[in-house]
């Protein structure tokens, strides 16, 4: 099936007289690109957790305790720093005592927004924390405030992080895990103006304020509470963070570490497919992409205005691309096919994410595998795995974590198609805790290569490396027949001459650069 939008039959256009022209200002850095930018997030949706992650101590998939040895090797090799979990609109009617305890013994749940299926609550609680402890990552806890109790959540926290004696901390105990867990972010429901429990903003700032009172540091470390925000896709989302923003204020200190925002990247047909489209899909996504910096700046807006110290972080802990599923496939499973347009749509984002890191706390990927713009498919019914464009989008961005982020001016071509035009480039450029300077690079432009100009103020490099992330179709996308049709490979375009570095950036293309 080929998307078909308004002109679909209209040439690109494009804007010669625009030069691509980069100054990296590399003495003048002062904001951390948190690695927890680049988070992820992992529901009970479709296969993402029962057969994506764990297949259970008896599957002949080779596993650790029920977990797929190949997924947490795939995903330690972007050095994910958090996951967040249980979801997601499933958190809100997740009771997590059921998912612990001696695994027969567990009751069953009917997943009601995802799909309707039975689940056997297999992976709980200590699954889901010794999956963490595999990837070497942060959990980042979302509870239910929907259907749920204050008292379940506060005893949840209590089992997982209490080092004394309690009845919460000694039932852990009696499950098999005596040291308790360091579990430092959680989330107070999720998208609670909508499946969430339908409330209004002000009826949820009263009832977050209510939940966090009971949300108590029975650890060493104080826990980080992120509130509901709003959704940037909705009507009105601006009026969700100024109530909250307003009411979750306690006397001279905010009652949030930070406030979520979630965006989905749907372009202006939703449910368009994967695959299968043509240039007008191409920039209809990606100009949708980019309009997440206006969102950004409309909730940061916001919450400058309440909060000119930035006491509390902007949290996106739910975006990416939603199309149609793959057909055949159960609907309410989400699982859709991820092609080189997907790894820009995320190069785009990081790069919007890098320019905030000074307000952004942590964002999240929706989701880490087989639902939406997922890093890894795996086989239904079989023991393949494959890497999708936007893991290796991620790979490449790896050294982006924890860096200086190093500011920059660019000057972009532009290039269009009817109403809808992009910028040629976009680009990231930081320096690492060794002193080394990372230049991350996209091409947005479908057809033509651009050339960069790229003037290096404040450092000097001897030397350039680099790797490139294409495709020879717009839609190349990976299968389990198919698996490295795109992967990143060597890339010599890139050249020094003094203080000026000149790129040579292949159509639709990401390139990730590395100067010594």
């Amino acid at each position: 099936m080929r998307l078909a939008l308004a002109g679909e039959v209209q040439p690109v256009v494009r804007y010669p007289d625009r030069m691509n022209r980069i100054v990296i200002n590399a003495d003048l850095g002062q904001h951390t690109i948190s690695r927890h930018l680049y988070g992820h997030f992992a529901e009970h949706l479709g296969r993402c957790i029962y057969g994506g992650i764990w297949v259970g101590e008896d599957s002949p998939i080779p596993n650790t305790r029920g977990i797929r040895n190949d997924v947490v090797e795939a995903l330690r090799a972007l050095g994910i720093p958090n996951l967040r979990w249980p979801g997601g609109c499933f958190a809100d009617e997740y009771h997590w005592m059921d998912g612990i305890g001696p695994k027969g013994s567990r009751p069953t749940m009917v997943n009601t927004h995802w799909g309707g299926v039975t689940e056997n609550n297999h992976f709980g609680s200590h699954e889901f924390l010794d999956l963490c402890e595999q990837l070497g990552c942060e959990p980042y806890i979302c509870g239910n405030l929907g259907s749920g109790t204050v008292q379940e959540m506060q005893q949840w926290v209590e089992y997982l992080t209490f080092d004394g004696r309690s009845p919460m901390a000694d039932l852990r105990r009696e499950n098999g895990r005596d040291e308790p867990w360091r579990v430092k972010y959680w989330g107070v429901g999720n998208e609670n103006w909508g499946c969430g429990g339908s409330m209004r903003p002000e009826y949820y700032a009263d009832e977050y304020r209510r939940f966090k009172t009971y949300l108590r540091n029975f650890g060493s470390e104080p826990l980080y509470r992120v509130a509901c925000g709003a959704t940037a896709n909705g009507r009105d989302a601006a009026r969700w963070t100024e109530v909250l923003m307003e009411r979750c204020r306690q006397e001279d200190r905010f009652a949030m570490d930070g406030l979520a925002l979630h965006y989905y990247t749907f372009g202006s047909e939703r449910r368009s497919p994967a695959t299968g489209f043509g240039e007008a899909a191409w920039y209809d996504i990606l100009s949708s992409a980019l309009q997440m910096d206006e969102h950004l700046r409309e909730h940061l807006a916001i919450m400058d205005r309440h909060d000119p110290e930035g006491h509390v972080d902007m949290v996106v802990d739910e975006w990416g691309s939603w199309y149609a599923v793959e057909p055949g496939t159960n609907p309410g499973f989400l699982y859709q096919q991820n092609s080189l347009r997907d790894a820009l749509l995320a190069a785009l984002t990081f790069d919007i994410f890098n320019r905030h890191c000074h307000r952004i706390g942590m964002a999240n990927i929706a989701q880490t595998i087989n639902v939406l713009q997922a890093m890894i498919l795996t086989e239904e019914g079989g023991d393949r795995m494959v890497l999708t464009p936007s893991y290796h989008a991620f790979e490449m961005y790896r050294v982006h974590h924890d860096a200086t982020l190093l500011p920059l001016h660019l000057e972009s071509a532009t290039h269009a198609l009817g109403d809808v035009s992009l910028p040629a480039v976009s680009a990231t450029a930081s320096r690492d805790a060794e002193g080394r300077v990372h230049l991350t690079l996209t091409n947005t432009d479908p057809g033509r290569d651009q050339e960069v100009s790229c003037s290096l103020r404040g450092m000097s490099a001897s030397g350039v490396a680099g790797r490139l992330l294409s495709a020879d179709s717009l839609d190349a996308h990976n299968t389990f027949d198919d698996p490295e049709r795109v992967r990143p490979v060597a890339f010599d375009g890139a050249s020094l001459q003094q203080d000026t570095l000149t790129v040579h950036l292949p159509a639709r293309s990401v390139v990730a650069l590395a100067l010594s």
